[in-house]
C-alpha cells in the first residue's frame, strides 16, 4: 500500500523554487493526490498559485523512497501561500479541504505522516505568543478526523533571512515563531522539529529558492526517519542531492518525462517518435 504524507502550511509548504534553477526529481514509485488520484510526482506538487514551484516534499519523498526501495510514496498536497493560523483554524475551509484530500488518499493509502511548515503570517510578538496553543487545537483535531492520534508530525523553522527582504519589517519577530515552533515539538510527542540553518532565499528574501528546499526535504526527512529534531544542516546535503539527481531512470520514467515534453510542446511529434523508438530498444 502507498504510504502517503500530507503537505500543509504556507508557501514554502506549497514552494515557491524556481523550477528549472535545480533538476527534477523524476521517480514511478513518487506519487501525488489529483482529484482523488495517484499520478506520478511531478513539480510544482501544489497549484495553489500560479508562481507555484519546486517544494520541499519532492526531496523528502526521493530520501523516503531510498530506504524504502519498491515501494510508493504519496503527497497529499494542501498547502496555501500566504496563509495565517486562523486560516487554519478547526472548520475553516483550508482545514476542512486537508481533512478531506487526506481521507480521499486514505481509501488507497496508509497515512503515514503530516508535513507543516508555517508561520510568517504569525510573525509579530503578539500572534506567536499564541502560536503554540492555535497549532494544538488545529494538530488535535486534525489528528482526531483522521484516526491518526500517533502520525509522526514534522514542523520546520521559518527562514532567518526574512528580516531582510522585500518586507522585512513585517518579520522582525520571526524568531518568536521558530521559539514557538521548537518549543511545541519539544512538548509534543510524535513531533520533531526541523531548523532552517543556513538556506537561503529567492530575491524576495521570503520564499526559500529552490536549491534550499531541496535540502529542507532531506532534513525533513530525517527528522521523520529517526524522530528527532533536526537541529544543524545534514553532513553532505548537496552529496545526497547528487545520489537523488544521478538515480538511472527507467523506461516508464524517461516515457513520462517524454510524454510531458511532447504534451507540453517542448518537442515536436517527429523528436517525439525518434525518442521513444531509442527508449523501447
Amino acid at each position: 500500500m502507498i504510504q502517503s504524507f500530507l503537505l500543509i502550511g504556507q508557501s514554502n509548504m506549497a514552494g515557491r523554487g524556481i523550477p528549472d534553477s535545480v533538476p527534477p526529481i523524476i521517480n514511478e514509485s513518487i506519487k501525488m493526490l489529483r482529484n482523488g488520484r495517484w499520478q506520478i510526482m511531478a513539480e510544482p506538487i501544489h497549484n495553489d498559485r500560479p508562481m507555484a514551484g519546486v517544494g520541499l516534499a519532492s526531496s523528502f519523498a526521493a530520501s523516503w523512497y531510498a530506504d524504502h526501495i519498491g515501494e510508493e510514496i504519496g503527497l497529499i498536497p494542501c498547502a496555501d501561500g500566504g496563509t495565517s493560523l486562523n486560516d487554519w483554524q478547526v472548520g475553516s475551509a483550508l482545514f476542512d479541504h486537508a481533512i478531506f484530500q487526506a481521507k480521499l488518499a486514505q481509501r488507497s493509502s496508509q497515512l503515514t505522516g503530516i508535513l507543516w511548515h508555517q508561520g510568517e503570517n504569525d510573525s509579530s510578538a503578539e500572534l506567536a505568543a499564541k502560536y503554540g496553543e492555535k497549532f494544538d487545537s488545529i494538530v488535535n483535531e486534525l489528528r482526531k478526523q483522521l484516526g491518526a492520534p500517533e502520525v509522526p508530525l514534522i514542523i520546520g523553522a521559518i527562514g532567518d533571512f526574512l528580516p531582510y527582504g522585500l518586507f522585512g519589517a513585517h518579520f522582525n519577530d520571526y524568531h518568536l515563531v521558530n521559539s514557538a515552533l521548537q518549543k511545541y515539538a519539544a512538548s509534543h510527542n510524535n513531533c520533531n522539529f526541523v531548523s532552517a540553518k543556513g538556506l537561503t532565499a529567492n530575491e524576495d528574501q521570503i520564499h526559500f529558492n529552490a536549491s534550499s528546499l531541496r535540502k529542507f526535504g532531506l532534513r525533513y526527512y530525517q527528522a521523520f526517519l529517526n524522530a528527532a529534531d533536526v537541529t544543524e544542516a545534514l553532513p553532505d546535503e548537496d552529496g545526497l542531492l547528487g545520489k537523488i539527481y544521478g538515480r538511472e531512470l527507467s523506461p516508464n520514467e524517461k516515457k513520462f518525462i517524454l510524454d510531458v515534453n511532447f504534451a507540453s510542446g517542448k518537442i515536436s511529434l517527429s523528436e517525439f517518435q525518434n525518442q521513444l523508438k531509442l527508449i523501447d530498444k
